[in-house]
């Protein structure tokens, strides 16, 4: 059955009785918009849409089991005791708009050749367009001990990369005199490639200013950064400074090494896999202080779809954010095959592409939106400087305050719009579909 005749034939009763997370007795719905994920990109989206103007309450749905909504960039300033984590999460309720239908649930099941998602309570809902934006899971599970040592409020174990953990992070820095503090960053997928190295630099600061940390091998610390790249970070323009503050502060680099496992006090590594198929070397490192990001990926319910490319990601056209089989479907944010760094800025200028594109489809006109692959990751190295990294598709920079500064270079400015600006725009604005980043301030697409 057609999508309008099915909402028609139910009146959206239905939709209105499910809204804000109540089941429907039938066990089955219809949306002209069904979003996955209400994370940095479904709110965005979300609320782009609505303000957009062409629809209706209950028109357009999220399904999304969270109770809270988390700016998880300012988990990096949670680590560096900059920030109180609930101090930049809110509920669920509170900000997604009460003309959209929520529904406090997971999604179990695509069927796009009905037009269908069925949650994991057994509703189904209908759509006639289909936005999958879930993000990624961060797989502690995949580091051999990881998970028994984060939870253990003793263990000199942490990592930023969760809500739970984000305040042990500074609690495991504060705590530690002397020895060899270890930092990790996996291959692959992940979010915000930066973010492993930010807080290492923050607590290397923070070892300085307390005379814990010299650059020479006096120091009571000693810092090493295991990354599964090989070199600092992808961009070569913010790489080569990251280089140079590394050699200059004397922090041993370890490259092309993912951790695999923690050994009471020794962390495993194994080298990635190189382009000639060698097999991998494993090596083992003590440590007195372990900051370990694991491995992250798709969602199983998003590998196992029809949706998915070879990597389990949301097969998307890079310029359009269409899905590359089914014309009604459309993903952004992490779980989206864009290849480009995964990061809430980039999500600045994916949304409204998506929405704009979107709703070009539905007017039965051609996309006219193309995304560039725009991405921002703000890199914190030190406590009052930060470099900005921006760039598009191909690490090719594009940058807002060129004119102004070296983006390259540490700048006391860009800090506090880390520190202060982004969490405020972000939980004030982008979820509620009013901040395009570098494009400022908008109230419809």
């Amino acid at each position: 059955m057609h999508l309008a005749a099915f909402a028609s034939r139910r009146g959206y009763a239905t939709v209105a009785a499910t809204a804000r997370g109540m089941t429907p007795s039938s066990g089955e719905s219809a949306h002209r918009i069904v979003i996955v994920g209400s994370g940095a990109a479904g709110s965005s989206i979300g609320h782009q849409l609505l303000n957009s103007g062409r629809f209706q309450p209950n028109d357009i749905s999220i399904i999304d089991p969270s109770k809270w909504h988390h700016y998880q960039p300012g988990w990096t300033m949670v680590g560096a005791g900059l920030k109180d984590k609930n101090s930049i999460r809110r509920q669920m309720n509170e900000i997604v708009d009460k003309k959209i239908a929520l529904y406090k649930s997971s999604v179990c099941h695509f069927a796009p050749e009905n037009n269908e998602v069925t949650m994991s309570d057994g509703t189904r809902l209908q759509y006639e367009h289909l936005i999958i934006a879930p993000g990624i899971e961060v797989k502690f599970h995949k580091v051999r001990g990881l998970p028994e040592l984060l939870a253990d409020k003793d263990a000199p174990v942490a990592s930023i990369y969760s809500y739970n953990y984000c305040d042990k992070v500074f609690d495991v820095i504060r705590n530690t005199k002397k020895g060899h503090a270890v930092f990790t960053q996996p291959t692959g997928i992940i979010k915000c490639a930066g973010a492993p190295q930010k807080i290492m630099w923050l607590a290397l600061d923070y070892w300085k200013k307390h005379n814990l940390y010299t650059p020479n091998d006096a120091s009571p610390i000693r810092i090493s950064f295991n990354t599964g790249l090989g070199q600092m970070f992808g961009v070569q323009r913010y790489s080569k400074t990251l280089d140079y503050l590394r050699k200059k502060r004397n922090v041993q680099g370890n490259f092309a090494r993912n951790l695999v496992a923690i050994e009471a006090d020794h962390a495993v590594f194994q080298t990635s896999t190189s382009a000639s198929g060698a097999p991998s070397r494993e090596f083992r490192e003590r440590f007195d202080m372990l900051h370990a990001v694991p491995p992250m990926g798709p969602w199983d319910f998003v590998t196992q779809s029809p949706f998915a490319d070879a990597d389990g990601l949301v097969s998307v056209d890079p310029a359009t954010l269409q899905h590359t089989k089914f014309k009604n479907v459309w993903s952004a944010g992490d779980a989206s095959s864009l290849p480009t760094s995964k990061t809430a800025a980039a999500v600045t200028k994916q949304a409204p592409v998506l929405v704009r594109n979107l709703l070009q489809s539905i007017d039965h006109k051609a996309l006219d939106a193309q995304y560039s692959g725009y991405t921002s990751c703000p890199i914190p190295t030190e406590y009052g400087k930060l470099v900005l990294a921006e760039f598009a598709y191909n690490g090719v920079p594009m940058e807002t305050f060129k004119t102004l500064y070296d983006q390259s270079k540490p700048q006391r400015a860009f800090y506090y719009l880390k520190r202060d600006f982004f969490p405020w725009v972000y939980l004030n604005f982008m979820i509620k579909g009013l901040w395009g980043g570098p494009s400022g301030f908008s109230k419809a697409v």
